[in-house]
């Protein structure tokens, strides 16, 4: 077992260096999904936003990292805690307001909600409500960009709750065996809804499960931007030279509840705090002034930017109109030329 885990196990280079242009990249896209997500916090308790709400607060730098890591044509997809994904990829954040608010103009025509999120033309594929049921889609997708030829691959998210689905371990058996462009990535926040992986799981060291199919696998501390990069990269060139998937355990923290119904009464104040001291938003700011990347006046300009950015998304969800009655037998069944299917 222990030569097994040593072949399996993914080599995080450690060496990168990153611009000024990445660091204010970074602090700018995890800042306006901290500020999405706590203004949307704010709404749901206003009762502007209703149904299901999981927050991202805490995780940023999971979905930062990976996207200035990977390339345009790559595709995404995770569960239902999805508001920032398609924010960092570029989707107006308005558009993912209005579907929060149920609105016409949402990213699902205000049919999906905060857990279905989708938006094709940034190649983000959802935002699923079920448990694990993302994770097959997401190596569904890998293989057709496989069998396309098309040199992209599908990095899939999960919550460490997901991987006692039985959906998980199909999915890193038939991504060996054909040795698919997927990166797998577990979020590992420490507990599936309010129960801790130690409760849940024989094996707290979630990246080790690669070791049963002979995936690199790979925990990365993933409160800092810089490391998902660098892990992401790495997994990225496996999959592009047709080596297959590569499974990341990346070590984060939700500073809210499971969703809005959770007080979190499980955690201790002192282990919030902990993580709160390593706050990936704080990490990327302090490194910037440290390095006099920028100065406290354009950090100023960048929250004065978001907040506006965010107020701008509110207003266009308020004024946007609800879908008719008549959406809901809409979008159900889509038309197709292929002659098999055609009576």
């Amino acid at each position: 077992m222990a030569t097994t885990k040593a072949k399996s196990k993914a080599k995080v280079n450690s060496s990168t260096n990153f611009s000024k242009e990445t660091y204010l990249q970074w602090y700018e896209s995890m800042l306006l999904m901290r500020k999405f997500e706590e203004k949307a916090g704010q709404l749901y308790g206003q009762q502007k936003i209703k149904g299901f709400c999981h927050l991202y607060i805490g995780q940023e730098a999971c979905v930062a990292g990976a996207v200035s890591a990977l390339e345009r044509g790559d595709k995404y997809i995770t569960a239902y805690r999805d508001h920032a994904h398609p924010i960092a990829l570029g989707t107006e954040p308005k558009y993912v307001m209005a579907e929060l608010f149920a609105k016409v103009t949402g990213t699902s025509k205000g049919k999906g909600g905060s857990m279905h999120i989708f938006d094709k033309e940034n190649n983000f594929f959802g935002g699923h409500g079920i448990v694990g049921g993302q994770i097959p889609l997401g190596i569904g997708i890998a293989f057709a960009e496989k069998y396309q030829k098309t040199n992209k691959l599908c990095v899939t998210y999960m919550g460490d709750g997901a991987v006692r689905q039985g959906a998980f371990h199909e999915s890193l058996n038939l991504a060996m065996i054909y040795k698919l462009p997927v990166i797998l990535v577990i979020e590992n926040n420490g507990y599936a809804m309010g129960t801790s992986v130690a409760r849940t799981s024989n094996v707290t060291e979630l990246y080790t499960l690669g070791a049963s199919y002979d995936i690199p696998s790979a925990p990365v501390d993933a409160m800092k931007v810089e490391e998902v990069h660098k892990a992401i990269v790495i997994a990225a060139e496996r999959a592009r030279a047709g080596e297959g998937p590569t499974l990341l355990e990346f070590r984060t923290y939700r500073y809210k509840g499971h969703s809005m119904s959770d007080p979190a009464k499980y955690r201790t104040k002192e282990e919030v705090a902990e993580y709160k001291s390593q706050d990936p938003v704080e990490q990327v700011r302090a490194t910037i002034m440290s390095k006099k990347l920028a100065t406290e006046k354009q950090i100023e300009e960048i929250g004065i930017k978001i907040k506006k950015q965010v107020a701008e998304a509110v207003e266009f969800a308020e004024q946007s109109p609800f879908p008719d009655p008549s959406e809901a037998f809409k979008d159900v069944y889509v038309q197709t030329d292929y002659p098999y299917l055609k009576e």
